[in-house]
């Protein structure tokens, strides 16, 4: 019996219909194209069974197959490890071509290589596309060819490139749909998986906020921020669509998203990051590293308001404020000398919005070791950044329910971690 030919699209961080570059593709093929996405075993092993981001996910995954029901198709749903699930297909379909998008992660391109390989051995075409950004790998450089590695020049370099373009390109994917193929896969439960419902949920994003951005961005209690991180994260909105829009609308915002862009080269440019210091001089750190310090830090008890609402607030919702994420992330490294790597670690495990790149960008940035970071001796005091951002109390009194009882100690004195970090980072420092 011959097995039927077709395309494959693999979703992966493009979880959404609309303005899909890959998919705009593969929907010009002239086999029918089957949708498809995997639940990746070696990604989804060492997560709880309730993450709340494999839930959205899910979540996503059922609003893309809604859609395609409305025309007789269905999304199909694969879990395995990634080689195994594709050998597996190529078993049951005559698979002519594969699209899909880029990813940057050193985990995402060690697999897509290896998937690219194995379609190659198969006589299987594989095309992939820029999605999740403007400007990918090299495509901003220094007059030279090498990566930037201070964010303003480079910042300078992508809107002069983006405004010889704008509006940049968006992609029909709807004048395609015919193209998909005619099917009615089952569709698994969350449990059907082996994952389960979580009590924290993304948000639904607003953009409503952004036209006085930079007015209030940096005030935790107003509660005014675009919660589109972790769909960016995820690619339920196109980038392309929102720097489009954010270009007329806000300078600052824009910046915000440029700044993604660029953690991203650094981290496909330098994936040592991940890891390692960005800058080897300051590997002579000596942290104390004290366990029940960081306990204290990862439960919000440190004593210090915004730090302890920071992470309650994390802990309970999966987000933290903009504002006190560089608070809280200050504080481990410099007063309590904890290497940034816990921190990083600790923010991969709980925030909705974990991107590899920018947390290790922004945890390094805090840290003094990153590319375009604070210089080492810059030291957040909790107490000032509390008195600027959220004077009246009212972020930390929804976060420490006990907080109009009478707080505790400080479990550091601020002046003397403060000369302790400049001191351990000076003697530190390699030359």
């Amino acid at each position: 019996m011959n097995k039927q030919e077709v395309t494959f699209f693999w979703f992966r961080r493009d979880l959404r219909l609309e303005d899909n570059v890959g998919l705009f593709h593969a929907l010009k093929s002239k086999y029918p194209v089957i949708p498809m996405f995997i639940f990746d075993d070696s990604i989804l092993g060492s997560l709880p069974k309730n993450d709340a981001r494999v839930g959205f996910i899910h979540e996503s995954l059922s609003k893309i197959n809604d859609k395609l029901q409305e025309i007789g198709i269905s999304l199909l749903i694969k879990k395995g490890h990634t080689t195994a699930v594709w050998k597996s297909l190529t078993q049951e379909y005559d698979v002519k071509e594969v699209f899909f998008n880029k990813d940057y992660e050193p985990y995402a391109i060690k697999r897509d290589t290896a998937i690219c390989e194995l379609f190659e051995s198969n006589n299987t075409a594989c095309s992939t596309f820029k999605d999740q950004v403007i400007f990918e790998e090299l495509e901003i450089t220094k007059a030279d060819g090498l990566p930037y590695t201070i964010y303003t020049p480079y910042k300078n370099k992508w809107l002069e490139k983006y405004k010889s373009m704008a509006p940049v390109e968006e992609y029909d994917t709807k004048a395609g749909f015919s193209n998909f193929h005619k099917s009615d896969f089952n569709f698994p439960s969350l449990e059907q998986i082996g994952f389960e419902e979580s009590p924290i949920k993304v948000k639904p994003h607003n953009l409503k906020f952004i036209s006085n951005y930079q007015d209030i961005r940096d005030y935790p209690a107003l509660d005014q921020t675009s919660y589109l991180s972790p769909h960016l994260r995820f690619g339920t909105v196109s980038t392309r669509k929102l720097v489009n829009w954010a270009f007329h609308k806000n300078d600052v915002f824009l910046s915000e998203l440029i700044w993604r862009e660029f953690f991203m080269q650094i981290l496909f440019s330098f994936p040592k990051v991940v890891t390692h210091n960005f800058k080897s001089a300051y590997d002579g750190i000596q942290w104390r590293n004290n366990e029940d310090d960081f306990k204290r830090w990862c439960s919000g008890t440190t004593g210090y308001p915004m730090v302890d609402a920071g992470m309650r607030q994390l802990n309970e919702t999966g987000y933290m404020h903009n504002r006190v994420r560089m608070v809280v992330a200050s504080f481990l490294c410099k007063h309590l000398l904890i290497q940034w790597q816990w921190g990083e670690a600790y923010f991969a495990e709980k925030l909705l919005d974990y991107d590899l790149s920018a947390n290790v960008g922004n945890w390094q940035w805090a840290a003094g070791t990153g590319c375009d970071s604070a210089p080492y001796f810059r030291v957040f005091n909790p107490e000032i950044q509390q008195k600027k951002f959220d004077k009246d109390g009212i972020y930390i009194r929804k976060w420490i329910k006990e907080f109009e009882l009478g707080y505790g100690e400080p479990m550091v004195e601020h002046a003397m971690a403060r000369d302790r970090a400049i001191a351990t980072y000076k003697a530190g420092i390699l030359k």
